[in-house]
């Protein structure tokens, strides 16, 4: 069982901590799976691509769903707190950007749940923890930190509009 506990401890340091080099390759292994499910989803909707890869963008999803799938119960089980994680801002956006793989799988809504696998695109606000360690970037990130609100409240707006906006133009 130790060696067991010794696993929890060492994923959950890989997960959660950025110190560390093989938690700085994780997120970025995790940035770019991110990059290519929501690339795949803007790509899935044009639909000269998906009539010619149509069969490759379901793979995709589906080696996607169960890639964040195997995350997501990743950090559940390294967690002592689950509950608090499980409803959390970030558990609830990943849980959200699987749930549509499974669904989909089950029943036939076609591309009605894109929009939610865009969802995935709010995982990499996690990723960008990155950041802190560029020496460089100090004076740009107190900049940003000094305007977060303002830049949120406009990031946020812009992305719900343009996924509103994107989603009526494609249906």
């Amino acid at each position: 069982m130790q060696n067991s506990k010794s696993l929890r401890d060492k994923l959950y340091l890989i997960i959660f901590k950025t110190n560390t080099p093989s938690a700085k390759l994780f997120d970025i292994i995790l940035l770019c799976l991110i990059v290519v499910s929501v690339a795949g989803v803007m790509l899935e909707s044009v639909p000269s691509i998906l009539a010619q890869y149509g069969k490759l963008f379901d793979w995709l999803e589906i080696i996607m769903g169960i890639l964040f799938t195997l995350e997501y119960m990743t950090r559940l089980w390294v967690l002592n707190d689950r509950k608090r994680y499980v409803f959390s801002f970030f558990g609830i956006i990943d849980l959200l950007a699987i749930v549509p793989t499974y669904i989909t799988l089950f029943f036939s809504l076609g591309n009605s749940l894109m929009i939610i696998r865009v969802l995935r695109l709010l995982r990499v606000f996690r990723i960008l923890k990155l950041v802190q360690f560029i020496d460089e970037a100090s004076d740009l990130m107190k900049a940003l930190y000094r305007s977060k609100q303002k830049i949120t409240v406009f990031i946020f707006g812009v992305t719900i509009i343009t996924v509103i906006l994107g989603a009526i133009m494609y249906m």
